[in-house]
């Protein structure tokens, strides 16, 4: 190999050096979380000028991650930090809205600490709130940084500028897909392995709704696949398991798919 192509990596690695690693981004978010569910650590705070100054702490650490990332060219990093953390209250309830949907949806659920703790849909989920938070100021990289991370850990990828309301319950998960321009309504349950995808993943339609709808008080079971940012799931349906679908559903629908399943008696199968 020639001096050209070393000295190509080189000059990337020189541009890089300062640029935080995913691992301490993403250690930054789960103390974010932490501290707002202490039931997943187990660091004491004595006082609210002790728990304010941990968060202080934080909010001074994403600037630097901001800086250091140059998540912004023409934007004040402290600003966008305190905005931020100024939204932490509204996160903290719109997940409670979260753990509370899966508590009182999950017949296995004992408390609501066995959820903060040891669901994998409460994990990514609480990655994804934070991750929107993020994108929604129009910072790059940190929140893709962020749903990757908890799509590594639970299988559950969820991409940071789908917009999902209140109560959202994810049951098992692994397999999950919720696409870009995804939008959810309130009170909607997924299981594992639903797709919400786009029918075409051409580079032009970057700026297009290439999503699906889906409205409040939606049930989604195991392996359905929803295309289309066209495609509207109306409000109080269900949609079964293993269903294609590439088209609107009316509200209140119930939608199923009927397989041809042949059982033959063992001595036919020889």
């Amino acid at each position: 190999m020639n001096e050209d192509f070393y000295r190509q990596i080189l000059n990337k690695q020189q541009q890089i050096e300062a640029v935080p690693s995913n691992e301490s981004i993403t250690e930054w978010a789960t103390r974010v979380i932490r501290l707002l569910y202490p039931e997943q650590s187990k660091k004491i705070f004595t006082s609210v000028a002790h728990l304010q100054e941990e968060f202080k702490s934080l909010e001074n650490e994403l600037c630097e991650i901001m800086n250091a990332t140059k998540a912004c060219n023409n934007c004040n990093s402290e600003k966008l930090a305190q905005a931020f953390f100024n939204e932490l209250p509204d996160l903290y309830r719109l997940l409670n809205t979260d753990i509370q949907a899966i508590f009182n949806g999950d017949p296995a659920a004992r408390s609501e600490f066995e959820v903060i703790r040891a669901y994998p849909g409460f994990f990514a989920i609480s990655f994804y709130r934070m991750a929107h938070a993020l994108h929604k100021y129009e910072i790059p990289l940190i929140p893709r940084i962020l749903t990757e991370f908890a799509h590594s850990k639970t299988g559950i990828d969820i991409h940071p500028a789908a917009q999902i309301d209140e109560y959202f319950y994810i049951d098992h998960g692994t397999g999950t897909v919720i696409g870009e321009t995804t939008q959810i309504g309130k009170h909607v349950k997924l299981y594992q392995g639903v797709t919400l995808g786009a029918l075409s993943v051409a580079k032009s339609m970057a700026d297009t709704k290439r999503h699906p709808t889906v409205g409040d008080n939606v049930v989604i079971y195991a392996g359905a696949t929803i295309l289309g940012g066209d495609t509207v799931i109306g409000h109080d349906s269900i949609i079964g398991g293993n269903v294609w679908l590439t088209s609107s559903v009316a509200p209140k629908s119930t939608v199923y798919h009927t397989p041809r399943i042949k059982v033959l008696k063992k001595e036919k199968q020889q």
